[in-house]
């Protein structure tokens, strides 16, 4: 008997209707978006400063077209880099309260399950409108600081003005180049300054990481595959592991919400933070590193739990990637707050700041559009268009929001890695035990990286044991998949 296709997509839409999400456009939605239309010429008006000259340019996914932000940098006074971000003015083109605006508000996020991915924003918005995409003049925000020898960061002024990316990178590519792995990428040597301006760029992230590190940011790393589809089926799975390139988007990105937030306190507006609370279980912690054979104090200190998963980074980095898993469970998810300037920030744990929000991705998170609007309208002198009430609204459903977010993109790996493993059913796999408690025993497979159950001969396994298991069952519509433990490896 012939067996029926799994349609991974259908299983998508359903699994972003089941955690509450809207994923078709409503009519309205759509008729306000097609009544949009961008001006045929950007012209430079008071207050908006005109920076298309200077070498702009992005570092994101392969397959990314919903560009936020392009950076430039540039050497000044004393070793001191000084850095622009410049980022989408999305509010430009969607006010609050349009019918666009109400609908991104409340999925709140892109959410990204592999075969297919679910904008916040309409397709002709976020990859084309209000993406930084090169070649386009586009409207702006830009954020200034400067990284100091010490990689310390000194906040800078935010204003608008008027972009143009100049080229349009990819992680892999720039990452692979920036850690001496291949040779100066084509898409760089055919842009005049972009090496030098990349290699700059690259210093100044190796400076503010290396500074956050010693404050005791967390050198986390887990595994999350990435699903490689032909668009109908899953192919096969990949882990995109850290690199050189990721790690300067992510420590320009910090630094630019840091300083978001100080300007937003000079002004007195209030704002959201993105925080991650002290550890509720940190026993549990130590418990963990205890099995490492390493000792961490009675109270949460993030330096030392930072020394200690540099240590194991560099002493087991094939099993690493599941010890921060184990601490980012422990941990506790990251939250929104509203805040109120003067009063005492939450801050952020794991990345070691305390005054710290999400700004930069206003195409992708609705809380970035309402930090973007909040920033205008201290540029315009005008009141801000959201109440301390509004935003302790928006940052607690927000928050929820995200949780559901991450809840379909993991049962859409499972179920993707399910739809792959089918034709497997009775072979064996070297895998390492992720979790081991009252609620089941699960295996990661080392190739692919898919995680399942087990429902075999499962007593007695401890998280990061090395074992052999075999495939009993997978099941894609539910995202399940089960093994028998056969022996260590």
């Amino acid at each position: 008997m012939k067996q029926k296709k799994i349609d991974l997509k259908t299983i998508a839409w359903d699994a972003m209707e089941r955690y509450g999400f809207v994923p078709r456009f409503p009519p309205d939605v759509i008729n306000e978006t097609n009544k949009i239309v961008p001006e045929s010429q950007i012209i430079a008006k008071k207050g908006i400063k005109d920076l298309r000259d200077l070498l702009w340019s992005s570092i994101d996914n392969e397959d990314s077209e919903d560009l936020d932000q392009i950076e430039y940098a540039e050497m000044g006074n004393n070793d001191e880099i000084h850095i622009r971000v410049a980022i989408s003015d999305v509010d430009k083109y969607v006010p609050k309260n349009s019918y666009i605006d109400k609908h991104a508000a409340y999925n709140g996020t892109s959410v990204y399950p592999g075969i297919i991915t679910f904008h916040m924003l309409p397709d002709r918005l976020c990859k084309g409108v209000t993406s930084l995409l090169p070649g386009n003049d586009c409207y702006a925000i830009i954020i200034e600081y400067d990284v100091l020898l010490d990689g310390s960061v000194r906040h800078g002024d935010i204003y608008r003005g008027i972009i143009r990316n100049k080229a349009k990178l990819v992680y892999e590519e720039i990452g692979d180049w920036l850690e001496d792995k291949t040779a100066v990428p084509d898409c760089v040597k055919k842009v005049e300054g972009l090496k030098e301006q990349l290699l700059l760029q690259n210093k100044a992230a190796t400076r503010l990481r290396a500074s956050r590190r010693k404050k005791g940011a967390l050198d986390l790393e887990t595994l999350e595959a990435t699903v490689i589809s032909d668009g109908e089926t899953v192919t096969d799975l990949i882990i995109q592991p850290q690199n050189a390139a990721k790690c300067l988007i992510e420590e320009f990105m910090v630094a630019a919400n840091e300083t978001i937030v100080i300007f937003l306190e000079k002004s007195g507006h209030p704002m959201i933070h993105r925080i991650v609370r002290v550890p509720k279980y940190w026993e549990e912690i130590r418990v963990v590193a205890a099995r490492y054979g390493a000792k961490l104090p009675e109270h949460p200190d993030a330096k030392t739990l930072s020394a200690f998963l540099t240590r194991q980074r560099e002493s087991d980095p094939e099993r690493f990637p599941d010890l921060s898993l184990t601490v980012v469970k422990l941990m506790g998810s990251g939250e929104y707050v509203p805040f109120i300037p003067g009063k005492e920030p939450i801050g952020h744990f794991a990345l070691a700041v305390t005054d710290y929000t999400h700004g930069t991705a206003p195409n992708r998170r609705y809380v970035d559009l309402i930090i973007q609007r909040i920033i205008k309208s201290v540029l315009t002198k005008s009141k801000s268009p959201y109440h301390i009430r509004e935003l302790d609204e928006k940052a607690e459903w927000l928050s929820g929001r995200e949780k559901a977010a991450n809840k379909v993109e993991r049962f859409m790996r499972k179920s993707a890695a399910a739809v792959l493993l089918k034709p497997d059913i009775g072979k064996e796999f070297d895998g390492f035990v992720t979790g081991a408690s009252d609620k089941g025993t699960y295996v990661r497979l080392v190739d692919p990286p898919a995680e399942g159950r087990v429902m075999k001969r499962e007593y007695g396994l401890r998280v990061g044991q090395k074992v052999i298991v075999k495939l009993l069952k997978t099941d894609p519509l539910n995202g399940h998949i089960d093994f028998e433990y056969l022996q260590d490896r």
